[in-house]
């Protein structure tokens, strides 16, 4: 509930100042993307002003989220093959239990017939 109503305190604010944003930047911008001849571009993207702001928002958190999932990557490796060694010890465990189990009712049965 608290992690809840911190991210509702976090996500409004932050929505309200995107969409002043995109309010007061409303007008179309005209991107370059020929350094070459800026004067007549071969290619160039005209956008309001916000759409570059929140698109390089995006990239950046994918990057960050892609950055990150590729540095935590040991730790899933880790993580995976200490699961895969417990799950043997524990097979290895519950054999063991049957084992001793069913030595215990072998000596019991054995030990009443020998009555």
């Amino acid at each position: 509930m608290l992690r809840r109503v911190l991210s509702l305190l976090i996500a409004f604010p932050l929505g309200a100042a995107l969409v002043a944003i995109a309010v007061s930047n409303r007008h179309p911008v005209q991107l370059i993307l020929d350094p070459f001849r800026p004067e007549t571009p071969a290619l160039s993207v005209q956008l309001p002003f916000y759409a570059y702001l929140i698109g390089a928002l995006v990239i950046g958190v994918i990057l960050g989220g892609m950055a990150t999932w590729m540095g935590q990557s040991r730790w899933r490796r880790t993580a995976r093959t200490q699961g895969q060694r417990a799950q043997r010890f524990q097979a290895e465990a519950d054999r063991l239990a049957r084992e001793r189990d069913a030595n215990i009712s072998t000596s019991k049965s054995l030990a009443i017939a020998g009555r």
